[in-house]
């Protein structure tokens, strides 16, 4: 029996997550190589690894790529950071005032599954085909996730915490910043994962229709010109992009506060 259990144990932890996450990327690649050459695709739809390497290559150290890098990530970070602090003041809104929340909450329910592509002609209209409308339309994309978010968060605040604060005379800034925020990092975490995401698709769902620069450009205009290893690449490089500002955020959600940290 113990020795049943001496296996059992050696086998948890020889399948660790972080082996069984590279046995799992080994295995796609080896599938990718295998359909590649098993000739039921077209030449060059599915290129080897080592051909995405080199066009990675060829764009780690092409001047015009870090152009169209700068726009993308400039139109993202700015998409995002309107997106989000308009998203937190309107879900701190809703759900402070149970009325408002009644009134306006449907609405932001109803639009938010909406590909929010289709609000591309209206924004084209207001800002123009430069960066304006890209940034638009990244905000759109991340406000609505933030919004519903935080609301839901407030609601879920102990009504204790709030007697504390009336007691104490607090402001309604001082109630917002003393308690419902400290209150609202999990939810405050998921809006800002999600709303990145969705900031970063709608930015390049916008590039890929009407610009002249930007990564979404690129991989569109690769793929217009069956560059597939140098499309593969772009997209691979907006992955990386996307997965860094994720841990970005992870990090600062995780950051001890200046209370923590004297308290240590």
């Amino acid at each position: 029996m113990a020795s049943v259990e001496y296996v059992g144990a050696r086998r948890t932890a020889l399948w660790t997550p972080g082996r069984l996450r590279i046995a799992g990327a080994v295995a796609l690649l080896a599938l990718w190589e295998a359909a590649g050459l098993s000739g039921l695709f077209f030449r060059d739809l599915l290129p080897s690894t080592w051909r995405i390497l080199q066009a990675m290559g060829d764009l780690l150290t092409s001047r015009e790529f870090y152009t169209h890098v700068g726009v993308t990530v400039a139109e993202i970070l700015i998409a995002f950071a309107i997106g989000t602090v308009l998203g937190t003041a309107a879900g701190l809104i809703l759900g402070i005032s149970r009325r408002t929340g009644d009134i306006f909450e449907p609405f932001i329910h109803y639009l938010a599954p909406t590909p929010k592509i289709v609000f591309l002609p209206i924004l084209l209209v207001l800002f123009g085909v430069g960066m304006g409308s890209k940034i638009a339309l990244g905000a759109i994309s991340s406000f609505f996730p933030m919004a519903l978010n935080i609301a839901a968060g407030v609601r879920q605040v102990s009504p204790v915490l709030l007697r504390v604060g009336r007691t104490f005379s607090l402001s309604r800034w001082q109630t917002i910043r003393m308690i419902y925020l400290p209150a609202l990092v999990p939810p405050i975490a998921s809006g800002l994962r999600i709303g990145l995401g969705v900031s970063i698709v709608g930015c390049l769902l916008s590039e890929y229709k009407l610009a002249r620069a930007g990564l979404g450009f690129l991989a569109g205009q690769y793929g217009d010109q069956f560059a597939i290893a140098h499309m593969l690449a772009v997209l691979i490089f907006i992955f990386v992009l996307a997965v860094l500002g994720n841990a970005v955020i992870e990090r600062l959600v995780r950051l001890p506060g200046p209370d923590t940290r004297r308290a240590k």
